[in-house]
């Protein structure tokens, strides 16, 4: 079995050879003609129809591409700002690191100062006291003693 298209066919073949004068239809009869129109009519407006569906169709399937093409750029957007976060991060980490390490470093070095400073000075008094000790030792040694004593008689 043919479509609507193919039995229109047929029938307008049948209406042209039979119609008009004196023809199975009846002399002068519109009443063919008429439903030929209104054949054409709803045929073509059925078309209208398709074919606007149709554009829809289209349409829609163009706003999803589109949809889809905006959400993949933007998920690799995200991605490349979160791995630049990610990256910012590990490298304040490393700065931390690095200060923490500097402070200590410093520290250490200030402290070996003052105990380098603390040693120097311990051996300063130390030598201070032990030529204190020596100087007291000796005297006790030696008596009393003057320096210009006077001439023995």
């Amino acid at each position: 079995m043919g479509n609507l298209g193919d039995w229109i066919g047929v029938f307008l073949i049948i209406a042209v050879l039979f119609g008009g004068n004196g023809g199975l239809f009846g002399n002068g009869n519109t009443a063919v003609q008429d439903a030929i129109n209104n054949q054409t009519t709803q045929n073509t407006l059925q078309s209208v129809l398709l074919s606007s569906a149709n554009n829809n169709y289209e349409t829609a399937q163009l706003i999803n591409a589109q949809t889809r093409d905006y959400m993949l750029q933007n998920q690799t957007n995200q991605l490349a700002v979160v791995n630049g976060f990610n990256a910012i991060q590990a490298t304040l980490a490393g700065i931390s690191s690095q200060i923490g390490s500097c402070c200590c470093d410093i520290k250490t070095t200030l402290l070996q100062d003052k105990y380098d400073a603390a040693i120097r000075e311990n051996a300063r008094l130390l030598a201070d006291k032990s030529n204190a000790d020596q100087s007291a030792y000796l005297l006790s040694v030696m008596g009393k003693w003057v320096a210009n004593p006077a001439a023995v008689a």
